[in-house]
């Protein structure tokens, strides 16, 4: 199984499923399923979307339970200017998810 199919495996499994990661993503469902059977590769936009996700998620997991790390993903979050960190990711602001997911395991409100 290649690198990106076991990531997509990991988030589906975790985030409720191949459309809920397709929909984080913003792709259709069809290209996770091909990157999942490792029929095709995402492009470097959705790898590095992919990717951000994966360590974004895997992040959360260190201070929350499966649950709250996947509303987290998608609520709106003060720390982030009352956006979706999950928006955020979309649009390869890592760095700023990061920074409110520190912000949120410190006790900080906003």
């Amino acid at each position: 199984m290649s690198e990106t199919a076991a990531t997509v495996r990991r988030l589906a499994r975790r985030l409720g499923g191949q459309s809920q990661v397709a929909e984080m993503l913003e792709v259709h469902r069809s290209s996770v399923s091909r990157w999942l059977r490792a029929s095709d590769v995402p492009d470097a936009e959705n790898k590095a979307k992919l990717e951000a996700l994966d360590f974004v998620y895997r992040r959360l997991l260190q201070t929350f339970e499966v649950e709250t790390a996947r509303k987290w993903l998608t609520g709106i979050n003060a720390h982030l200017g009352n956006r979706r960190p999950i928006d955020l990711l979309a649009k390869n602001r890592v760095a700023e998810v990061v920074a409110a997911i520190e912000q949120a395991e410190a006790g900080s409100y906003a």
